[in-house]
């Protein structure tokens, strides 16, 4: 018994050591990140960080916590964020974040609201932090953009993984080489801003949120993402191969597939087949709410009768050549230049 008690004793201490030594190596980790991203000229604060969750996990929490790249034009801002981690799993960890949060992009500012949102993330053992496989929940989510539209949606799903060469999921280290990954994103309850229905839909035919919203597609990336994506450069895509892409709202329907290569200047080539029902009302609408320009709007009307006759569905192939988008022999509009900043 004295010797039982003794090795129960001793296996204590030394968990108990290696709790505290990894609690401030995390601390440490933490603290050196800011500061390496303030050297690189961000804006990186935080008010608190603290590390609990002895003995068994190492549960990280930062608050008024604020970062901004001025070289991007990216900032997110919110008032705390958590990373929860197993102690004997540091690889898998919980992120959460709180019910109300501020990100700017180069193209707008937003405020995004949810009652809860958290993510599950696997992570590659190593120091590059590469994800293998990503599980993201949404619930009751608003976004609203600084115009003061909004658009709210009851709950959002996403899952990605990293694939290997044979295009399953990957089960060695990712290189610093081209890397693909399967993203399947679904939204429920999507409830378009109140002053753009009203554009597009002045009465009332819509119900008030879509009946689906859903996507499943491959991107296959110049190099894998990872902590670089953050601190140095994003990933540029190079692949995008759309299994299917799927909204309807009421009796309006679209669905999506097809692929693309995008070559390094992020100009796209190949074919998207877009299958449309009540085409005419979808393209009335896109014109009413003033996000497809009139000029625009009427190329898309004169190509998609030729293809469709009098039916109220069709099949419409999209072709992405020469920085156009193209149905049949008729250029319909400029392809959109896919470059992540």
């Amino acid at each position: 018994m004295k010797r039982l008690l003794f090795l129960i004793i001793v296996s204590a201490a030394l968990w108990s050591g290696y709790w505290f030594y990894g609690a401030s190596t995390t601390r440490s980790a933490f603290e050196g990140w800011f500061a390496d991203r303030r050297a690189d000229g961000w804006a990186a604060d935080y008010d608190t960080l603290e590390v609990l969750g002895f003995p068994n996990r190492f549960d990280v929490t930062l608050t008024d916590i604020a970062l901004a790249d001025p070289a991007t034009g990216w900032a997110w801002d919110a008032p705390f964020f958590q990373i929860l981690a197993l102690s004997y799993k540091p690889h898998h960890v919980i992120a959460a974040w709180p019910d109300l949060q501020h990100v700017a992009t180069p193209l707008d500012k937003f405020v995004i609201t949810q009652a809860a949102m958290q993510a599950s993330v696997v992570l590659w053992p190593s120091t590059d932090l590469a994800p293998d496989r990503v599980r993201l929940v949404a619930d009751t989510l608003q976004i609203s953009a600084s115009d003061g539209t909004a658009t709210a949606m009851s709950a959002l799903r996403l899952a990605a993984e990293r694939l290997g060469p044979d295009g399953q999921p990957a089960t060695a280290a990712p290189e610093d080489v081209a890397t693909g990954y399967r993203i399947a994103l679904s939204a429920e309850g999507v409830a378009p801003d109140l002053g753009l229905r009203h554009r597009i839909d002045p009465a009332n035919r819509l119900p008030r949120t879509l009946d689906a919203l859903r996507a499943d597609v491959t991107l296959g990336f110049d190099r894998p993402w990872d902590r670089r994506a953050v601190e140095k450069a994003r990933p540029q895509p190079r692949l995008i191969s759309l299994r299917l892409a799927e909204a309807r709202w009421g009796e309006l329907e679209l669905k999506a597939a097809g692929d693309l290569d995008v070559n390094p200047e992020g100009r796209a080539t190949g074919r998207i087949t877009v299958k449309a029902q009540n085409w005419r009302e979808i393209l009335a609408m896109a014109r009413a709410s003033g996000e497809l320009p009139a000029g625009v709007a009427d190329t898309l009307e004169r190509a998609l009768s030729l293809l469709a006759g009098r039916n109220d569905g069709i099949d419409i192939p999209l072709d992405f050549r020469g920085g156009l988008i193209w149905i049949g022999p008729v250029p319909v509009m400029d392809s959109p230049v896919f470059v992540l900043r």
